[in-house]
């Protein structure tokens, strides 16, 4: 019989080890932990939790006399989340980011509650509030009775303080921020590490197929996914605008008719990737897009612009830089902060060798001509 503890680790892997302590508190043996986590946050574990000389997971097992090997926690049990070729994510910033963490977190709550005689604890204290709900719905979808959802509260001035990982047995003096900002110090046996049990509804019989009571696989149970439908990325040069969602901008013809260009170039590609994420391959640098000057410039004139403006028309590098900075604005003005990372021209690259293009999926582009 097996405790193990599947937790969220953003970029205070902090909370691991207060979970951990929380429950040797309560008199629950843990022999594994699994974290989930992004690139970042597996960085984090590795150098202040795994850290050979002072990694604060070992300080904590040495203080409170617990044998490392008895617990499973390593290298080869951080989770990290990646794409659909292979590359580790930075950070959770959209639906599919979070499609791929949910799934991460659906097959770990799916094989760990397999064997009946395991308890597993789902921590969700950590990372992004969408990290710990995906956690949450993975834990409701296959949590069994013997298993339980828990939360761990740390005393407010304490939380999230950099040298603060558990209460220590020798009491030490952290330096902290008073309401007005003024250093204080305060010693961390005043410092409350709470671990809160969340109730929760067990949807594993839902899980369950009629047939033969098997409980279904996470990819099984991502048939009945519920997710926003994709919303496309229209670019009309009919009525010389922009339309995204239920919103739309009417860009200057100048502007317009470099995004165009560049939304053009996307469609064009014929990669067979099943997506566009992190792929520049139909980027542009300066020589190629002087060279399609003349398409440019047509596009130009079709959205009603004249030969007077030398800049769109003749475009030099400082000013093809400025027209991306300038278009970028527009898009966040008229679409938000988080649109405008799929929807802006975005520059990869070292100069003199920067290319540009638009990272929207090219499956959710229309030009309308």
């Amino acid at each position: 019989m097996a405790n193990i503890l599947i937790a969220i680790a953003g970029l205070s892997p902090q909370v691991i080890t207060e979970t951990l302590y929380a429950l040797h508190q309560d008199g629950i043996r843990i022999d594994e932990i699994h974290a989930i986590a992004t690139r970042v946050g597996r960085d984090a574990i590795s150098t202040q939790l795994f850290a050979p000389d002072d990694g604060r997971y070992f300080r904590y097992l040495r203080e409170y006399g617990i044998d490392p090997k008895t617990i499973l926690f390593s290298q080869d049990t951080l989770h990290v989340l990646r794409d659909d070729k292979g590359h580790p994510l930075d950070d959770i910033t959209g639906e599919e980011e979070n499609k791929i963490l949910l799934k991460s977190c659906l097959t770990l709550a799916h094989r760990f509650t397999k064997n009946a005689k395991n308890t597993v604890y789902f921590s969700i204290a950590g990372g992004r509030k969408t990290m710990s709900a995906c956690l949450m719905v993975a834990a409701q979808m296959y949590a069994r009775p013997q298993d339980r959802i828990c939360h761990v509260l740390v005393s407010p001035e304490f939380e999230n303080h950099q040298e603060f990982y558990y209460p220590p047995v020798k009491p030490a003096l952290l330096e902290l921020r008073d309401a007005r900002g003024q250093a204080i110090f305060k010693d961390t046996s005043y410092a409350k590490v709470t671990l809160v049990p969340i109730p929760f509804i067990s949807m594993r019989a839902s899980a369950r197929e009629g047939k033969n009571g098997r409980i279904q696989t996470p990819a099984e149970l991502f048939r009945h996914l519920v997710t926003e439908k994709e919303q496309p990325l229209i670019v009309d040069l009919h009525q010389g605008k922009i339309l995204y969602k239920k919103a739309e901008l009417k860009m200057m013809p100048s502007r317009l008719a470099l995004y165009a260009f560049l939304a053009g170039q996307k469609l064009q590609c014929r990669l067979l990737s099943a997506t566009c994420r992190g792929c520049s391959s139909c980027y542009l640098d300066y020589r190629k897009i002087s060279e399609n000057q003349a398409v440019i410039t047509d596009l130009y004139r079709r959205l009603g612009g004249t030969t007077e403006n030398k800049g769109i028309c003749a475009l030099e590098k400082d000013e093809l830089r400025a027209y991306v900075s300038k278009i970028r604005k527009d898009l966040q003005k008229a679409f938000g902060a988080q649109a405008v990372e799929l929807l802006a021209v975005e520059a990869v690259g070292k100069k003199p060798d920067t290319r540009y293009g638009i990272p929207m999926e090219r499956e959710r582009i229309r030009l309308v001509e």
